[in-house]
């Protein structure tokens, strides 16, 4: 003899009548091994329902809302974060590039004479510095003669543009002017530091 199953034990205890009941409730009356399951099956259901409810505990919500807001926050930080670069990056590009891109406004001729006298200033100041009568130390030297050697470039340089005739040389002339200005006083730095150290 073949026993209901746990499906079939479970829709006899359902109130409504279906159509293929019949057969299965006819079984449960007539087999005790069946009754005593589905006696089993209501015990089972009365004790369930006698559980108290289970809710979880509220204090630890607060907790689990920390973590969620932390979450959030850390990734829209990360995302902020990342915007922020972008941007700082854009500005960036933007800065470097628009030098290249739009070309300084002609050059005012009162300013290249601002930057010449500038470089005679520094050119006397060395020649009180006279660096044929001290005694330098090998790098000073070097890098004194590496200096004069720039300073010769840049003045064959502003001969070559003076000689050329362009429509606005003043830009290229004041660019020129100014490096050789940087020069000498490089230049200037190396003998004065050099005469300072040594007491003179």
């Amino acid at each position: 003899m073949t026993h209901l199953s746990m499906e079939a034990l479970v829709s006899l205890r359902g109130r409504g009548r279906e159509p293929g009941d019949s057969a299965a409730r006819e079984h449960l009356q007539e087999c005790p091994a069946c009754q005593a399951e589905l006696e089993r099956l209501h015990q089972r259901v009365a004790r369930l329902k006698a559980l108290p409810p289970l809710r979880p505990a509220r204090d630890r919500w607060s907790g689990i809302a920390a973590e969620v807001h932390a979450e959030r926050r850390q990734r829209r930080n990360r995302s902020v974060g990342l915007v922020g670069l972008s941007a700082a990056a854009s500005v960036a590009l933007a800065v470097g590039i628009a030098p290249l891109v739009t070309p300084d406004p002609a050059p005012d001729p009162g300013r290249i004479e601002q930057v010449m006298a500038r470089s005679r200033a520094l050119e006397s100041a060395l020649d009180r510095y006279d660096p044929e009568s001290r005694v330098l130390d090998g790098r000073t030297a070097g890098i004194a003669q590496e200096l004069e050697d720039r300073i010769a470039r840049v003045d064959r340089e502003l001969e070559v543009t003076e000689l050329r005739e362009e429509q606005e040389p003043d830009a290229e002339l004041l660019r020129l002017w100014r490096e050789r200005v940087g020069l000498l006083d490089a230049l200037v730095d190396v003998h004065v530091t050099r005469a300072s150290n040594v007491g003179l």
